[in-house]
């Protein structure tokens, strides 16, 4: 049955798994792939919680250890199994974005932040519509990117798709780099991602040779 969190449900120490590239958002889902003694250990001790969350962030730089974005966001454990080679196959479900106050010391393998949740508490509210959302014309565009990107879909389902889930969901699948991802995490509202979003495609079409404006 899935757990509805509320803000006084977050907790105040936050482990993270800090991977580039992945991103995860409100209400989207991740797979993970977990192989790495310091995360599997982490896996452990999340699950080991009422909460299960983990923090998803990317790092920024090549620092030992890399420092961190400014946003996260954390997940919460939804399915679990356990490869015979010791690996462990884990989804993600998005709960709160989070801005890490601070990275704290202690014995774990991994890291762990204070995060802060005051500017992201309306993650933890119904789901975002978008009333500037032009269904026609985004699928229309995103043809074109597929295309020029070498991608294929289930064109039907993307029909059916509420927009949070069509816009975040092709946030967090589409291979955009770890700056674009980071930029469609912060965005405020679904508004401002679909925005980026757009932005991001027709940039994609562009440098293909074509002109991807949505008009």
């Amino acid at each position: 049955m899935a757990r509805h969190f509320g803000l006084a449900d977050l907790p105040d120490t936050l482990p993270i798994f800090p991977i580039s590239e992945a991103l995860l958002l409100p209400r989207g889902r991740l797979p993970l792939n977990v192989f790495e003694p310091r995360y599997l250990a982490m896996f452990d001790d999340a699950l080991k919680t009422g909460r299960r969350l983990v923090g998803m962030i990317q790092p920024a730089g090549d620092g030992d250890p890399p420092a961190l974005r400014d946003v996260g966001c954390a997940g919460r454990i939804v399915s679990f199994s356990e490869t015979e080679d010791g690996r462990y196959l884990v989804v993600l479900a998005g709960i709160c974005r989070f801005s890490p106050a601070e990275e704290l010391d202690g014995f774990t393998p991994y890291r762990r932040v204070r995060p802060d949740w005051s500017r992201w508490r309306r993650d933890l509210g119904p789901q975002e519509a978008d009333d500037g959302f032009d269904r026609p014309k985004f699928l229309f565009l995103l043809k074109r990117y597929f295309s020029a990107a070498g991608l294929s879909t289930d064109w039907d389902s993307l029909k059916e798709a509420d927009e949070e889930m069509l816009v975040n969901s092709l946030a967090m699948l589409c291979p955009f780099s770890a700056e674009e991802k980071q930029a469609l995490l912060e965005a405020e509202m679904l508004g401002d991602r679909r925005a980026s979003l757009i932005a991001l495609m027709e940039f994609a079409i562009a440098s293909h040779g074509e002109d991807g404006s949505l008009q």
